[in-house]
């Protein structure tokens, strides 16, 4: 009979000690065994000193309301990211928002006041432009063809003209969508030529998907990606999976590829600022 040998303390996980004095965060989404975000704020927390920690909450879209309502009377709660679907629903449930989600249409995190009253923002399309930054691709200068019109792709959008492309091309679905989208887009940018698409990316130099098609194996591909070059850089908002079927695709092309992760991770820094970490 082989004999199991304890594991020394130094080789057991350290493990967030929960008090009656712990703030408690959340990341509101349905479903959320997707998201990826709590390690990286509960890392942050343990880094900085603070006692608090970070939970998955699943809300159903039709329960959203009576429980961002339970929220304001929650006093050990300080605030949550806020991740698909609810991007766009939860601004109609703060007290305010910022001049970024007000723009978007969506925010992806809220922060809770003391007094209860709810404080929304927009990190998503800042975090994207930093991602990409990280990994040495600069936008400034660049056409780029976007697929989507949900919060994700509205607040990539926003950034990316603000980062200072050229050039965007929307495609959606839903068309009424997106000319709503580039209708905003081309009020506050006029010097940006903004148009509307199809499954079609030729002629980019960036081709990013803002939708989530890809986080089911059954998705259909976001675009005609026969069609994509391999001069082409290819990025997602999906983190989960690392590589979409649009990114494998993209890889087969000889397109670089740029993962969701990136995106997440220049934002956690900018969201645990936010929430008081």
């Amino acid at each position: 009979m082989s004999i199991i040998e304890e594991p020394k303390i130094a080789e057991i996980p350290k493990v967030v000690e929960i008090s009656g004095r712990t703030r408690v965060l959340g990341i509101l989404a349905h479903p959320t065994e997707h998201v990826k975000a709590p390690p990286g704020i509960n890392r942050i927390a343990m880094m900085r000193g603070k006692d608090a920690v970070m939970v998955p909450l699943n809300v159903a879209p039709a329960d959203l309301d009576g429980f961002v309502a339970s929220l304001r009377v929650l006093k050990s709660f300080d605030g949550a990211i806020v991740t698909v679907p609810h991007k766009q629903s939860i601004i109609r449930l703060c007290d305010e928002v910022s001049p970024q989600a007000l723009a978007v249409g969506a925010a992806n995190v809220v922060r809770r006041e003391a007094d209860g009253r709810l404080v929304g923002d927009q990190l998503d399309g800042i975090g994207f432009v930093e991602g990409l930054r990280g990994q040495g691709i600069e936008v400034r200068g660049r056409s780029v063809y976007l697929v989507g019109a949900g919060g994700a792709a509205n607040a990539v959008a926003f950034a990316l003209a603000e980062a200072g492309i050229t050039k965007l091309t929307l495609a959606n679905r839903t068309v009424d969508k997106i000319e709503t989208l580039a209708a905003k887009l081309r009020t506050a940018y006029p010097a940006i030529d903004v148009a509307i698409g199809s499954v079609d990316p030729r002629g980019h130099d960036l081709v990013v998907n803002g939708t989530t098609l890809g986080m089911n194996v059954t998705d259909p591909l976001p675009l005609d990606a026969s069609l994509l070059e391999p001069n082409m850089i290819v990025a997602e908002v999906i983190m989960e999976p690392e590589i979409t079927p649009l990114l494998q695709a993209a890889r087969d092309v000889g397109c670089r590829i740029h993962l969701g992760r990136h995106m997440l991770d220049h934002q956690l820094q900018l969201m645990a600022n936010f929430l008081g970490l």
